[in-house]
């Protein structure tokens, strides 16, 4: 009898699962259980095969349709049970688990330090990040902005080539060529990206003296940024080909430039809108008048009708934030707060209370309908 777990049971999956949810089903447990994932766990190296062994079987009209009908017997050597009978072992799981995985240069190779190309295929340099901080002008309407990064740039004796001028390629000896070699890891071997040609298959045979070959050296570079208006805090902008250098003329990474906005000392921004906190006089506020407001583009004057009460807000249409799509600008809110008298003198306040003596309710409507509903609800209760 088989000692071997169900191959449903193995991916977790019922008898009647999908080819799609099989495969989702073996890749969710296949970057779990890999080998480079666990160095040195035997257990997960056996997962890792049994999963491989399951999936190859799975993902086959043929071996599955043997498999539901003679089950593990249907693959074992001279078994006669079914169609598939006699046809030996598997595969090798890291076979199986790269193909699912886009091959080399795929999905495979990010999630397991790869990267680089197949045989003859360069090394493209690094990303790169660099935070910036902005202040509030800046962002709004733009700007260039100077940055200073120490990176890997190309080797100025040998323009990023690694090799001494006259000088030429040889097969590499390590890989013989192929770029990858093949590093066996117990039971199953792992192919990787070559570590002496980096995955090129060729080295040079006179490297560059300065960069002992790798067409890169470290140094300070200055790059121009363009803000474009209307930036905020998190917004990134990506400037191609300006990240680290290529190994030996590869292409260049790409630098990331990460923004932060300083807050400003009058406005508080919301998306492309801005609003301003305004204090008014309690004159001004009562018997109305014409307001100096600050915006990006200078003061504007606005118009207080009589009988402006605190934390009215006034909308100046296209005083706001330029949107970065191009499409116009946001507005500005402008919140009026009317601030009361303090530190009266005391003519002042001989004459605030001859007002205050003449006022009647109607003075304060707001004041007196407040009050009348207080009393209905004391009369319920």
């Amino acid at each position: 009898m088989s000692t071997k777990r169900d191959y449903y049971e193995v991916l977790g999956v019922s008898r009647d699962v999908s080819d799609e949810d099989c495969k989702k089903a073996y890749r969710k447990l296949a970057v779990k259980f890999h080998p480079d994932k666990n160095p040195g766990d035997k257990s997960a190296e056996g997962k890792f095969k049994e999963l491989g062994e399951a999936y190859e079987v799975l993902s086959d009209a043929d071996k599955r349709a043997a498999y539901d009908r003679y089950g593990h017997s249907a693959f074992q050597q001279g078994g006669g049970a079914g169609p598939s009978a006699g046809q030996g072992g598997f595969h090798d799981p890291s076979d199986i688990f790269s193909q699912v995985f886009g091959g080399r240069g795929g999905i495979f190779d990010e999630l397991f330090g790869g990267g680089r190309s197949e045989s003859g295929g360069n090394a493209t340099g690094s990303d790169l990040r660099f935070d910036l901080e902005l202040n509030f002008e800046e962002a709004v309407r733009g700007c260039e902005k100077k940055i200073s990064v120490s990176k890997l740039d190309s080797c100025s004796d040998c323009n990023g080539s690694g090799a001494q001028s006259g000088s030429g390629k040889v097969t590499c000896g390590t890989c013989r060529g192929k770029g990858r070699v093949i590093r066996s890891n117990g039971i199953f071997s792992v192919q990787q990206t070559c570590p002496t040609c980096n995955g090129q298959g060729s080295n040079i045979e006179k490297p560059c003296r300065k960069c002992h070959g790798k067409g890169q050296q470290e140094r300070r570079s200055e790059i121009t940024i363009r803000i474009p208006a209307g930036v905020d805090t998190g917004i990134r902008l990506r400037q191609r080909g300006k990240g680290e250098a290529g190994f030996r003329g590869a292409p260049a990474g790409d630098l990331y430039v990460i923004l932060r906005v300083r807050a400003h000392e009058i406005f508080q921004r919301d998306g492309e809108d801005l609003l301003c906190e305004v204090p008014i006089s309690f004159v001004t506020a009562t018997l109305g008048g014409e307001l100096s407001i600050p915006t990006l583009n200078g003061p504007m004057p606005i118009k207080i009708p009589a009988g402006t009460q605190s934390s009215t807000i006034f909308r100046l249409r296209g005083k706001g934030v330029p949107s970065l799509s191009n499409s116009g600008s946001g507005d500005l809110h402008v919140r009026v707060i009317v601030e009361v008298p303090v530190k009266l003198s005391r003519e002042q306040r001989v004459k605030l209370e001859e007002f205050s003596a003449i006022c009647d309710e109607s003075v304060n409507p707001r004041m007196k309908n407040f009050f009348d509903l207080a009393k209905n609800l004391f009369r319920r209760s």
